[in-house]
């Protein structure tokens, strides 16, 4: 359930010192210690994108539940990118992956009202990306030592 989640939305400069800290910490657990895979997650994109985060409580001492980033269009894609998906483990098995990234969307939706929207999406996701409205394009590839499929989001859809 996640009626007791705190919900934010922010651009970079936005986000506490605090927040931006336990971000980073999650990301580093979940696709670096996690899932076993080196890479440079402090990509130069943060500062242009949006956070999106769910928390346990208002506040700054509020531990991170769940976070993705939507990248602004032009970055990484030529469409606005939603990436980063994660839930903490602990948090695993509450329907926050599936609020996230409906949250995600609108704020896309929000944000670039025009826009399709882009995600490169663990293959493994694919049918959940799919229950969005995301439909894949082109083959599968691997980055960073994981399936990845890329996936788009019709702009209104």
């Amino acid at each position: 359930m996640t009626a007791d989640v705190h919900w934010r939305c922010v651009a970079f400069d936005a986000l506490h010192v605090r927040e931006l800290d336990a971000i980073y910490a999650a990301r580093q657990q979940v696709f670096v210690i996690e899932q076993q895979c080196l890479y440079l997650d402090v990509d130069g994109a943060d500062v242009r994108s949006h956070h999106v985060s769910a928390w346990d409580g208002p506040g700054i001492d509020a531990a991170l539940l769940a976070y993705a980033r939507i990248v602004a269009p032009g970055i990484k894609y030529v469409e606005p990118a939603i990436g980063r998906v994660l839930t903490i483990a602990s948090a695993r098995g509450r329907g926050l992956g599936r609020a996230l990234i409906a949250r995600a969307v609108e704020a896309c939706r929000r944000l670039y009202p025009d826009a399709a929207i882009r995600i490169s999406a663990q293959s493994h996701l694919e049918a959940l990306y799919g229950s969005f409205g995301f439909v894949a394009q082109g083959e599968r590839y691997v980055e960073d030592g994981i399936e990845h499929t890329e996936m788009l989001l019709a702009a209104g859809g």
